[in-house]
């Protein structure tokens, strides 16, 4: 077995994950001409250059992006199976996350992750796009994109969109639609009548202005009204928080609704819904399945999801 320098490994690491000598060499307790002395031992022995230096600016070549994919996952590997061996029971997993996943799903359950599995220590990267499925970001990832073949998916949710607003307004809306006189559950609203009141947009949904509801509207058959007062945000959180301070009406999903405060502070309106053919899935790396802590997590978020109704019992992917 030929095996390049192995002293150089965690210093490559270390350099490509903090994009510094300096930090390198501050965060291994050594001198900052000896990571330069490792990097260039190992540059040598590959015969690849691992990095760019031009003054102050590091950037990893193509190589050296290659090899950081390979290198990391291995000390990664060398890492859990060593802990393992040691007997620690303590797992310690990084998850890349959307952020309003995060925020309005995950992070109101994690008390209970940490009373159900307290050797289980999560920590969070959120994210606001669709993750890279790489062992630099992250352990494990929850994506709407099964685009590698090194990884495995459990689905946890798809995507539906439908309008709310806030209990005031839906007071409002009765009142200016005559609908008081309606018995509520007899209430029903036509797009038309949606049309009349301010549209909360979420330019994220479909990447661009107004996407999201010429989507609802395209579901019914209908085309956005030119008249339609539209009010434009980057994240469904944005206009979710505008929804609840009785500005308008917002196109929200299942999981952005999945807490009792929520379900008090907002009226889901009673009229169609669309499914965007956004999946989400938990994401892990097929090398790794057999590390406990991963499948603990796995586990966890599946019933968690089917438990407040993102996924159904027996749905597959």
């Amino acid at each position: 077995m030929k095996l390049p320098p192995l002293k150089s490994l965690p210093v490559f690491e270390a350099v490509a994950r903090l994009n510094s000598f300096s930090l390198a060499a501050e965060e291994l307790a050594v001198s900052q001409s000896a990571v330069s002395h490792q990097i260039k031992q190992l540059e040598t022995y590959l015969g690849e250059k691992l990095f760019w230096r031009s003054g102050r600016t590091l950037a990893l070549t193509d190589e050296g992006r290659q090899y950081l994919d390979g290198v990391g996952s291995a000390l990664l590997q060398i890492e859990r199976v060593s802990e393992q061996l040691l007997g620690h029971e303590e797992s310690r997993l990084r998850l890349s996350v959307f952020s309003s996943f995060a925020v309005r799903w995950l992070a109101p359950r994690l008390p209970d992750l940490q009373r159900l599995h307290p050797q289980l220590e999560l920590s969070l990267e959120m994210s606001s796009e669709n993750p890279v499925l790489s062992d630099r970001v992250a352990d494990c990832f929850i994506t709407i994109k099964p685009s590698s073949a090194a990884f495995s998916y459990e689905l946890l949710y798809k995507e539906r969109l439908f309008p709310v607003c806030s209990q005031d307004y839906w007071q409002r809306i009765r009142r200016e639609l005559a609908l008081d006189e309606v018995d509520g559950d007899a209430v029903s609203l036509t797009p038309e009548q949606i049309a009349q009141f301010p549209l909360l947009s979420t330019h994220s949904i479909y990447d661009k202005e107004g996407g999201d509801w010429e989507a609802w509207y395209h579901e019914a058959g209908l085309k956005l009204p030119a008249s339609s007062r539209l009010l434009h945000s980057s994240h469904m959180l944005l206009s979710l928080e505008a929804a609840r301070f009785s500005q308008g009406i917002a196109l929200t999903n299942d999981y952005m609704m999945s807490t009792k405060k929520d379900a008090g502070d907002f009226v889901r309106l009673p009229c169609h819904s669309i499914m965007t053919g956004d999946k989400f899935y938990f994401a892990w790396k097929t090398s790794r399945r057999r590390e406990k802590g991963i499948q603990i997590l796995r586990r966890w978020l599946v019933d968690e999801a089917i438990q407040s109704g993102l996924r159904n019992k027996n749905e597959d992917n």
